[in-house]
Protein backbone atom coordinates (compact mmCIF):
# COMPACT_ATOMS: atom_id res chain seq x y z
CA UNK A 1 0.00 0.00 0.00
CA UNK A 2 1.23 3.60 -1.18
CA UNK A 3 2.36 6.15 1.97
CA UNK A 4 -0.15 8.79 2.05
CA UNK A 5 0.53 12.16 2.02
CA UNK A 6 1.48 14.42 5.15
CA UNK A 7 0.42 17.79 5.05
CA UNK A 8 1.33 20.24 7.47
CA UNK A 9 -0.51 24.02 8.02
CA UNK A 10 1.19 26.77 9.62
CA UNK A 11 0.75 30.43 10.71
CA UNK A 12 0.46 32.28 13.71
CA UNK A 13 -2.80 32.99 15.80
CA UNK A 14 -5.76 33.03 14.12
CA UNK A 15 -4.81 32.53 10.88
CA UNK A 16 -7.50 29.80 9.83
CA UNK A 17 -5.36 27.12 9.93
CA UNK A 18 -8.14 24.91 11.67
CA UNK A 19 -10.92 26.04 8.90
CA UNK A 20 -8.41 25.17 6.08
CA UNK A 21 -7.85 21.81 7.84
CA UNK A 22 -11.27 20.57 7.58
CA UNK A 23 -11.20 22.24 3.87
CA UNK A 24 -8.81 20.35 2.60
CA UNK A 25 -10.46 17.15 4.32
CA UNK A 26 -13.38 17.59 2.93
CA UNK A 27 -11.63 18.20 -0.45
CA UNK A 28 -9.67 15.50 -0.57
CA UNK A 29 -12.24 13.13 0.64
CA UNK A 30 -14.36 13.99 -2.01
CA UNK A 31 -11.69 12.81 -4.42
CA UNK A 32 -11.82 9.18 -2.77
CA UNK A 33 -8.99 9.34 -0.35
CA UNK A 34 -8.43 8.31 2.98
CA UNK A 35 -7.94 11.51 5.60
CA UNK A 36 -6.91 12.07 9.05
CA UNK A 37 -6.71 15.71 10.23
CA UNK A 38 -5.06 16.21 13.41
CA UNK A 39 -3.26 18.92 15.65
CA UNK A 40 0.02 19.87 17.56
CA UNK A 41 0.58 19.64 20.26
CA UNK A 42 -2.22 17.18 20.89
CA UNK A 43 -3.55 14.55 18.56
CA UNK A 44 -3.35 11.19 21.09
CA UNK A 45 -4.53 11.12 24.79
CA UNK A 46 -1.04 11.75 25.61
CA UNK A 47 0.00 14.42 23.55
CA UNK A 48 -3.59 15.76 24.50
CA UNK A 49 -2.59 16.00 28.43
CA UNK A 50 0.57 17.36 27.36
CA UNK A 51 -1.31 20.43 25.19
CA UNK A 52 -3.18 21.02 28.26
CA UNK A 53 -0.13 22.01 30.04
CA UNK A 54 1.08 24.36 27.35
CA UNK A 55 -1.73 25.78 25.97
CA UNK A 56 -3.06 26.80 29.34
CA UNK A 57 -2.42 29.66 32.13
CA UNK A 58 0.04 32.29 32.40
CA UNK A 59 2.42 33.63 29.29
CA UNK A 60 5.44 32.65 31.24
CA UNK A 61 4.82 29.63 33.22
CA UNK A 62 7.04 27.73 30.55
CA UNK A 63 10.66 28.42 29.22
CA UNK A 64 11.21 28.25 25.50
CA UNK A 65 13.50 25.02 26.53
CA UNK A 66 10.28 23.12 28.89
CA UNK A 67 8.41 24.51 26.23
CA UNK A 68 10.11 22.30 23.65
CA UNK A 69 10.74 19.42 26.22
CA UNK A 70 7.09 19.34 26.56
CA UNK A 71 6.29 19.46 22.96
CA UNK A 72 8.67 16.87 21.88
CA UNK A 73 7.39 14.40 24.48
CA UNK A 74 3.51 15.65 22.88
CA UNK A 75 5.11 15.37 19.27
CA UNK A 76 6.61 11.55 19.84
CA UNK A 77 2.93 10.18 21.36
CA UNK A 78 1.79 11.53 18.66
CA UNK A 79 4.00 10.50 15.61
CA UNK A 80 3.90 6.78 17.50
CA UNK A 81 -0.12 6.83 17.90
CA UNK A 82 -1.67 8.42 15.24
CA UNK A 83 0.83 10.17 12.19
CA UNK A 84 2.66 7.09 11.56
CA UNK A 85 -0.34 4.75 11.52
CA UNK A 86 -2.26 6.51 9.58
CA UNK A 87 0.50 7.35 6.94
CA UNK A 88 1.59 3.40 6.43
CA UNK A 89 -2.00 2.87 6.18
CA UNK A 90 -2.06 5.16 2.76
CA UNK A 91 -3.85 7.83 4.47
CA UNK A 92 -2.77 11.29 3.83
CA UNK A 93 -2.36 13.14 6.94
CA UNK A 94 -3.15 16.95 7.46
CA UNK A 95 -1.66 17.96 10.60
CA UNK A 96 -2.38 21.95 12.30
CA UNK A 97 1.19 22.92 13.47
CA UNK A 98 4.05 21.00 13.32
CA UNK A 99 7.89 21.32 13.24
CA UNK A 100 7.77 24.72 11.54
CA UNK A 101 5.79 25.80 14.70
CA UNK A 102 8.42 24.93 17.90
CA UNK A 103 11.08 26.73 15.41
CA UNK A 104 8.71 30.25 15.03
CA UNK A 105 7.37 29.86 18.90
CA UNK A 106 10.46 28.29 20.91
CA UNK A 107 13.16 29.32 18.65
CA UNK A 108 12.80 32.40 16.78
CA UNK A 109 10.53 34.41 18.95
CA UNK A 110 11.10 32.37 22.62
CA UNK A 111 15.20 32.58 21.96
CA UNK A 112 15.98 28.38 21.99
CA UNK A 113 18.65 27.26 20.55
CA UNK A 114 18.15 25.89 17.12
CA UNK A 115 20.84 23.03 17.62
CA UNK A 116 18.30 21.94 20.88
CA UNK A 117 15.36 21.51 18.36
CA UNK A 118 16.96 20.12 15.87
CA UNK A 119 18.57 17.23 18.44
CA UNK A 120 14.70 16.78 19.63
CA UNK A 121 13.56 15.61 16.56
CA UNK A 122 15.96 13.90 15.65
CA UNK A 123 15.65 11.66 19.06
CA UNK A 124 12.21 11.31 18.18
CA UNK A 125 12.72 10.85 14.54
CA UNK A 126 10.47 13.37 13.46
CA UNK A 127 9.64 12.86 9.44
CA UNK A 128 9.81 16.02 7.64
CA UNK A 129 6.42 16.77 6.18
CA UNK A 130 5.92 16.31 2.07
CA UNK A 131 4.35 19.77 2.00
CA UNK A 132 3.84 22.79 4.42
CA UNK A 133 0.94 25.87 3.87
CA UNK A 134 1.77 28.73 5.43
CA UNK A 135 -1.20 31.15 6.71
CA UNK A 136 0.28 34.26 6.80
CA UNK A 137 -1.52 37.01 8.41
CA UNK A 138 -0.92 40.55 10.18
CA UNK A 139 -0.55 39.56 14.09
CA UNK A 140 -2.92 41.66 15.21
CA UNK A 141 -5.74 40.66 12.57
CA UNK A 142 -5.08 37.43 13.75
CA UNK A 143 -5.11 37.89 17.33
CA UNK A 144 -8.57 39.61 16.89
CA UNK A 145 -9.98 36.17 15.51
CA UNK A 146 -8.19 33.92 17.71
CA UNK A 147 -10.90 32.02 19.52
CA UNK A 148 -7.88 30.60 22.41
CA UNK A 149 -9.92 32.58 25.10
CA UNK A 150 -12.74 30.73 24.62
CA UNK A 151 -11.27 27.39 24.52
CA UNK A 152 -9.59 28.12 27.32
CA UNK A 153 -6.21 28.08 25.36
CA UNK A 154 -4.56 31.53 25.39
CA UNK A 155 -1.47 31.18 26.81
CA UNK A 156 0.36 32.07 23.69
CA UNK A 157 -1.97 34.81 22.53
CA UNK A 158 -0.86 36.38 26.52
CA UNK A 159 2.75 36.96 24.76
CA UNK A 160 3.05 40.20 23.24
CA UNK A 161 3.03 41.77 20.16
CA UNK A 162 6.73 41.66 19.59
CA UNK A 163 6.49 37.87 19.79
CA UNK A 164 3.75 37.36 17.84
CA UNK A 165 6.13 39.64 15.10
CA UNK A 166 8.73 37.38 15.34
CA UNK A 167 6.88 34.47 14.75
CA UNK A 168 5.12 35.84 11.50
CA UNK A 169 9.14 36.61 10.43
CA UNK A 170 10.14 33.25 11.02
CA UNK A 171 7.68 31.36 9.46
CA UNK A 172 8.42 33.75 6.11
CA UNK A 173 11.53 32.80 6.79
CA UNK A 174 10.99 29.10 6.50
CA UNK A 175 8.82 29.53 3.56
CA UNK A 176 11.60 31.19 1.75
CA UNK A 177 14.37 29.04 2.46
CA UNK A 178 12.05 25.56 1.98
CA UNK A 179 10.06 26.61 -1.49
CA UNK A 180 9.93 23.20 -2.55
CA UNK A 181 8.14 22.59 0.38
CA UNK A 182 6.06 25.16 1.54
CA UNK A 183 3.26 27.49 0.05
CA UNK A 184 2.45 30.80 1.70
CA UNK A 185 -1.16 31.49 1.39
CA UNK A 186 -2.36 34.99 2.23
CA UNK A 187 -4.64 34.52 5.23
CA UNK A 188 -6.30 37.98 4.85
CA UNK A 189 -8.42 36.44 2.43
CA UNK A 190 -11.77 34.87 2.58
CA UNK A 191 -12.00 30.90 3.59
CA UNK A 192 -13.37 30.09 0.66
CA UNK A 193 -10.50 31.72 -1.86
CA UNK A 194 -7.80 30.80 1.02
CA UNK A 195 -8.91 26.98 0.05
CA UNK A 196 -9.10 27.33 -3.29
CA UNK A 197 -5.36 28.54 -3.34
CA UNK A 198 -4.31 25.65 -1.47
CA UNK A 199 -6.17 22.99 -3.43
CA UNK A 200 -4.42 24.58 -6.02
CA UNK A 201 -1.42 24.70 -4.97
CA UNK A 202 -2.06 20.99 -3.88
CA UNK A 203 -2.83 19.64 -7.48
CA UNK A 204 0.48 21.41 -8.77
CA UNK A 205 2.57 19.68 -5.98
CA UNK A 206 1.36 16.08 -5.08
Amino acid sequence: MAQGTFITLEGGEGAGKSTLSRGLADALTAKGRAVVTTREPGGAPGADAIRALLASGEANRWSALEEALLIAAARANHLSQTVRPALEAGSDVICDRYIDSTYAYQVAAGGLSANVLAQLNTLIDAPAPDLTFVLDLDPEAGLGRSRGAVAGEDRFEKKGAGFHAKVRAAFLDIAAREPQRCVVLDASKEAHDVLADALKALESRL
